[in-house]
């Protein structure tokens, strides 16, 4: 090997170092941020243990249903503050930080997507009380 090809090599072997340098962190970096995206949004919770902690043991909560206002109209459970998840982000400062918030929709989709910008947005004590159709498969009331 000449002289000369040396310092080309260097170079070419400093400008590999420095794409899987720039590679690694560009990797660890979208690592970081999908955890960051990762919040435990709510404990999946089952109508009679609704029942059983929130309206049976009193307990102070927000009971929020992320229907549609036609839904909603068309049978709710009682006491329930309607927020279409549509919206949910738009009216964060209607939903009062600390006490414990149940969500709930008709299958139980937007209700997770709901608990997940809650979340998001800082509130804890969240439950996840799914759709609005099992609670009616218990036979449980709606008003």
């Amino acid at each position: 090997m000449s002289k000369r090809s040396q310092p080309v090599q260097n170079s070419k072997r400093q400008s590999l170092y420095f794409a899987v340098s720039i590679i690694m962190l560009v990797v660890v970096g979208l690592g970081v941020l999908a955890s960051r995206g990762t919040v435990k949004a709510a404990e999946p919770f089952s109508p009679s243990e609704y029942q059983t902690r929130f309206v049976s043991g009193g307990i102070s909560h927000i009971l929020l249903d992320v229907r549609t206002p036609e839904e909603f109209a068309s049978g709710h459970i009682h006491g329930a503050v309607n927020i279409p998840v549509e919206s949910l982000g738009n009216h964060l400062s209607e939903i009062p930080g600390g006490q414990p918030i149940v969500v709930y929709c008709h299958s139980g989709n937007r209700s997770a997507k709901a608990a997940q910008i809650l979340a998001q947005a800082g509130y804890t004590s969240l439950y996840d009380l799914g759709g609005l159709n099992h609670w009616i498969a218990q036979g449980l009331p709606v008003e």
